[in-house]
């Protein structure tokens, strides 16, 4: 079988990390092959910049500086991992991939589409998920639920505003391309999101 290249996606508090967690487990139990990954990070350089951006005490990062070393992680993940590991047909199980830009640095900074769409094509060359995983769900409960956990880094440290940008323009992505980004109400209780996931992965191997 072909490698496949799954993203999950979400705001704060959208429990990506058990949600990823179950995902893997449920491709790992059908006998396929599996890279789990997550960006920024991937490789030893992009955990590098991964320190630098969620560092709350970096507050003089530019937002274009912001867009440039998410994309400058990317290429090494890209290149170094992701797409070796497709080639040998394994899958890709990433914790957020270029949609995170859109919603984070363009919603949410305020970037123009346009640049981060320059970059994106520049660095993927046409490369995309086949299959991204947006688990949604209202802000203000995302970041109740984020606040019951550790330390918020520098993106979980941001405004309501921010965050009710960054959810809308997950919200567009996902109306634009719907063959490719599944919803997931992640509000529900939690194994209401699980059943949500299996039934999407079902789908998936039946194709």
């Amino acid at each position: 079988m072909p490698g496949k290249f799954i993203t999950l996606e979400g705001g704060e508090g959208a429990g990506k990390t058990t949600c990823l967690m179950h995902l893997e487990k449920l491709i790992r139990q059908s006998g396929i092959d599996l890279c789990v990954t997550r960006e920024p990070g991937g490789t030893r350089t992009g955990e590098k910049i991964r320190e630098i951006l969620l560092d709350r005490g970096n507050i003089d990062i530019l937002d274009e500086t912001e867009l440039m070393l998410m994309f400058a992680a990317r290429s090494q993940h890209l290149n170094e991992l992701i797409r070796p590991a497709l080639a040998a047909d394994t899958w890709v199980l990433c914790d957020r991939f270029t949609d995170a830009t859109y919603a984070y640095q363009g919603g949410g900074r305020g970037i123009s589409q346009e640049r981060i769409a320059e970059l994106e094509q520049w660095v993927q060359q046409g490369l995309q998920p086949d299959l991204t995983l947006l688990l949604d769900l209202p802000v203000e409960v995302g970041l109740q639920r984020a606040g019951q956990r550790s330390t918020p880094d520098r993106f979980e440290s941001e405004n309501i505003a921010f965050m009710q940008r960054m959810r809308s323009t997950y919200l567009d992505i996902a109306a634009r391309e719907p063959d490719r980004v599944k919803i997931i109400d992640s509000s529900q209780p939690l194994e209401n999101v699980l059943l949500q996931i299996d039934h999407i992965f079902t789908d998936v191997l039946a194709e």
